[in-house]
């Protein structure tokens, strides 16, 4: 079996490798930084349940960042 190259992969595996994965990454790194930093009366529930949300890709960080957070 040879191996696949990054030209190998379609336009789409391309895109969502090189675009997507930063995005999701850059949002789970900002909602994990500010539910550690966030006192537990300003988040909506309990802290410790919003930790493994924020490990469901890519709607966990976007679910706590928009509902999540008390204003």
């Amino acid at each position: 079996m040879t191996q696949r190259t990054w030209n190998d992969l379609p336009a789409w595996q391309r895109w969502t490798t090189g675009v997507l994965a930063p995005v999701e990454i850059a949002l789970t790194t900002a909602a994990a930084i500010d539910l550690a930093r966030r006192p537990g009366e300003q988040v909506r529930g309990r802290k410790a349940l919003w930790w493994p949300v924020l490990l469901v890709q890519p709607v966990g960080p976007v679910a706590y960042l928009l509902w999540g957070r008390r204003r």
